[in-house]
């Protein structure tokens, strides 16, 4: 215990402050020892170390409030940087941006093919080096690495247990980063990054309980509780993929039957529309039929192809099934969409709110919000950034793990 270490109280209270900046600013020293209890003169040594370091910068001239007007602090958002990445079960994307979530540089690398831990460690090392090489004169003002990884992570040891769709086990993926780059590192499940992601950049802002479902390749949910993420006992928390909505519906990559995952991803869209075409008159899909992704069926739905339209409504009323279903477990206030399938979102939106109109139990549940994600394609690498903001700061009850 530290309890009683003034270098852990000088940690304390700097950490206090550079959250206040951060969450109030810009703001006056004055103001911050008010709102903060802490004394005039802490405040001003604490900022005076923090400015020297290059962390906080004073900015405007605040109102007087009867004497000489206030110098004002803010954040030095582009004095540092963050590498967040995204790793998917198809490709890598890495961004660098700065602590604002700026995006400066991005390099996405494929997946083809790769079998073995080694083989993937060396495309993650491949693409940050991507971002890093055109900025590497800044290199030294790197702070961390953020991984958001699909599948099962363990975020103590920052390793991949099981990444299902590269079939892949007990990827050490923070400690030969670390060792690689010499900057921490942090590792988290792809979907909970997105959802701190949302907390920090997105629409999850001041939400006290919110759920981010990625609708892609898979479908998977992480949510945060009063800005914390919720990982379970085992960390397999948020596997809403792998709900079982048929029993004896389809074989998933799991090993069990019907589960979401079969009918509402990405493939399984253009699945269904494979199947159910020979027994439709006219599509615009019957030029594909032998290989039709979800991709395929949405862009037929923007032609106005009938047999794709349907085939998204039942989509989004399935998807509906799964979030009432979510919404009866954990009640969140917010439920927002990300991934590829959530681009459809003028064919899904409306079924799925509907479904949850009818069949969620409480008037107050049936009005659950439902929104579509403004972070775009880098929501996921957006959550990679957060993992490493969340250690710096503390944001709307966010801190670090």
């Amino acid at each position: 215990m530290q309890t009683g270490s003034f270098q852990w109280m000088k940690s304390l209270n700097k950490t206090i402050i550079m959250n206040k900046i951060l969450n109030d600013g810009p703001i006056s020293r004055a103001q911050i020892a008010k709102e903060t209890n802490l004394t005039p003169p802490t405040v001003g040594s604490i900022v005076k170390e923090l400015m020297e370091q290059g962390i906080i910068i004073e900015s405007t001239q605040g109102a007087s409030q009867g004497g000489r007007r206030p110098t004002m602090l803010e954040i030095h958002y582009q004095n540092f940087y963050i590498i967040g990445v995204d790793a998917g079960s198809k490709e890598i994307e890495a961004i660098l941006t700065d602590l604002s979530g700026q995006i400066i540089e991005q390099n996405r690398i494929e997946l083809e093919q790769t079998n073995t831990n080694e083989g993937f460690i060396n495309k993650l090392v491949s693409s940050i080096q991507g971002v890093i090489q055109p900025h590497h004169q800044q290199q030294d003002k790197i702070i961390g690495i953020g991984v958001a990884m699909h599948g099962v992570v363990d975020v103590i040891t920052g390793s991949s247990v099981y990444a299902p769709n590269l079939n892949l086990y007990d990827i050490p993926i923070q400690a030969t980063l670390e060792d690689f780059f010499q900057v921490d590192v942090k590792v988290e499940n792809d979907v909970r990054s997105m959802a701190l992601g949302e907390v920090w950049f997105g629409q999850g802002k001041n939400t006290p309980s919110m759920v981010a479902v990625n609708l892609g390749n898979g479908v998977g949910a992480g949510w945060t509780i009063n800005g914390q993420r919720y990982h379970g006992a085992t960390s397999i928390a948020g596997e809403l993929g792998h709900m079982t909505i048929d029993v004896h519906g389809k074989a998933c990559t799991c090993g069990n039957q019907g589960c979401l995952q079969t009918i509402v991803s990405g493939p399984a869209i253009g699945a269904r529309a494979q199947e159910q075409l020979p027994n439709i008159e006219h599509s615009v899909l019957q030029a594909k039929a032998n290989s039709i992704s979800g991709q395929d069926v949405y862009q037929a739905a923007l032609e106005g192809d009938n047999f794709a339209i349907k085939l998204l409504h039942e989509t989004g009323e399935y998807i509906g099934i799964g979030l009432t279903n979510l919404i009866h477990l954990i009640n969140p206030s917010k439920i927002i969409l990300g991934g590829g399938v959530s681009r459809a979102s003028e064919f899904i939106l409306e079924p799925i709110k509907d479904t949850i109109s009818k069949r969620a139990l409480t008037n107050q549940a049936k009005q659950t919000e439902i929104v579509v994600s403004n972070l775009g394609e880098q929501a996921t690498a957006l959550g990679a950034i957060a993992l490493i903001l969340a250690q710096v700061f503390e944001q709307k009850g966010e801190v670090a793990n």
